[in-house]
């Protein structure tokens, strides 16, 4: 399983990535919004794990234009960004799932495990 990290904190994303490479997942990992869009744009992706507030590209447009190019990846979105409204933003705008920081390594594994099953259509 392949996933997408776009995030630009290096010390959280370094943490994801080293998890999520424990669990058996390949990891690609952009630190912009930019970057993260050619990746999602040129690349097969099982999930995305795609902050917010990103560099060059802010994690909602960047999600908002993988949505236009009809790209189907699964995306959670993990941010600081904790209200109820930026929660509903974020689900409204294409992502599938949203998860606030701080957050649990074992909740955000379950959650990309969850979302991967559901997206190809086992339980």
């Amino acid at each position: 399983m392949r996933l997408l990290l776009v995030e630009d904190d290096i010390k959280i994303a370094a943490f994801i990535q080293k998890g999520l490479k424990a669990a058996g997942y390949a990891v690609d990992h952009a630190a912009d919004g930019e970057r993260g869009l050619d990746l999602a744009l040129t690349e097969p992706y099982d999930a995305a794990i795609i902050d917010i507030m990103l560099p060059r590209l802010g994690g909602l447009s960047l999600i908002k234009k993988l949505r236009v190019e009809k790209v189907d990846t699964p995306v959670i979105i993990l941010s600081a960004k904790d209200s109820v409204d930026d929660r509903i933003r974020g689900l409204e705008t294409g992502s599938d799932d949203y998860l606030t920081k701080p957050f649990a390594f074992s909740e955000l594994l379950a959650r990309v495990q969850a979302l991967i099953r559901r997206s190809s259509g086992t339980t």
